[in-house]
This record gives C-alpha cells, structure tokens and sequence, in this order.
C-alpha cells in the first residue's frame, strides 16, 4: 500500500461525529485530508455497522478505521471489510466473537454506571447534571456541559448487540487505554487490548473523552498506524 489511507472515524454511547472534532484538527495538521467521521444511528450494532460498511464503500482507496468507546464495537463487526486494513481502539469496546459491549462492561463495572438513566422509550441516558464528572472529567465543565446537553443516547437493546466475528483477529490494531476512565472500565480495556495483540498500546492519563481531553496524543497514535499501513 502506497500513500495515506482514508481515515474513517467511529464515535461511541452519548455523543455524534463532533466528539472527534479536536482529534481531527490535529490529524489534518499532520497532512491527513481524506478524513470521515461516520454518524451512526446507535440504534443497533446491526445499524451502526451497516452505515459505517457504507462509509467505507464510498472511500477511493485503503481505510483505517478508529473507533471510541462503543465505536470499537462497531469496527470490530465492520473491520472485516476488504478495504480495511488496520484498526485503532481508543478507549473502547473491542469484543470477540459471542461478547456484547453490555456483557463485557459487567465483568468490571465502571465508576458511572449509577449515572446512567434509561427512559420510558428505550434509550439509556447519561444524566446531564452527571455527564461532566462521568464522561468527559478532564475538559473544562463548559465543555462537560455542552456534551451533556448535546448528548446522543442510545437504544439500551444496543449494549446487548453481540459481535459474530472479531476484525481484530485478522487485521493488525493499535489501542489506547484511558487510565482514569469511569465509563468502561480501565482493567476491561486492559484485557481487551492485551487479547487482540496490537502492534503497540498506550495508556493516558486520561478520562474516557481522551479523543477530546488529548487529541494530540490520539491524533498521534493514529498517525503511527496510518504510517505503518503506508
């Protein structure tokens, strides 16, 4: 593979495509221009899969695909794509096959889960007054608060959605662990990332928006995997 992939950016639970926004300034000041940040219903991973796979068919050339918090669950099933050809986990789910972001976030339940409040239609929400301390602890409470307003919720069946074969398994990856995370546990992203065998790991201290809180850091790994698929 010759020249830069397509860069193709999956957000995760209580938030949209904008969450990438300081992670994509970044990759753009090191040259990355065929940059797409996907939004996915969060509907199903059957939905959300299936609108990334369109977001992929629509690149010219290679993807790499990145995903936050459940959008690891999402490049998981749609990283088997042939146009794939690497995959970054930032501080996010990625299970094997048989394994549902919901089974896996019981094994070490994270610090948050009393902060989330299902409503009477079906979608989990993070509390608003709770989504700064939760979510995002390393932003400013201004910015904890537009997130919390701005928040996207999920169908709650989502987190029940099981993957049937991991991308991981086949595709080479790279995995950021967020040390200070309180919406998935930091010791489940440690199992996760240590299983798929990536070809590097970091770890930030870092909430679980470490896309937002250090974007340069992220940018970078990104960059890293983007290089060594070049």
């Amino acid at each position: 593979m010759s020249g830069k992939p397509t860069i193709v950016l999956v957000h995760g639970f209580w938030g949209g495509a904008a969450h990438w926004a300081k992670t994509i300034v970044e990759l753009s000041r090191k040259g990355y221009t065929d940059l797409k940040a996907v939004e996915v219903p969060l509907t199903s991973l059957a939905d959300d899969v299936a609108r990334t796979r369109k977001m992929i068919e629509q690149a010219p050339g290679p993807v790499l695909l990145v995903g936050h918090s459940y959008g690891g669950a999402v490049i998981t099933e749609a990283g088997t794509h042939d146009k794939v050809v690497g995959l970054v986990y930032i501080a996010a789910f990625a299970p094997d096959s048989g394994e549902s972001p919901g089974g896996i976030t019981q094994e070490h339940p994270p610090v948050a889960v009393p902060n989330l409040a299902p409503d009477s239609d079906g979608y989990l929400w993070l509390k608003p007054d709770k989504f700064h301390e939760s979510f995002c602890q390393d932003l400013s409470a201004d910015e904890g608060l537009v997130m919390g307003v701005t928040q996207k919720a999920p169908l709650a069946s989502t987190f029940g959605d099981a993957i049937s074969k991991p991308a991981w398994k086949s595709k080479p990856s790279w995995y950021q662990i967020s040390a200070q995370d309180r919406m998935i546990a930091p010791e489940n992203q440690q199992r996760m990332s240590a299983r798929m065998n990536p070809k590097k790991t970091i770890t930030l201290e870092a909430s679980h928006a470490s896309l937002a809180s250090q974007p340069a850091q992220v940018a970078g790994l990104i960059d890293e995997a983007a290089k060594a698929l070049s």
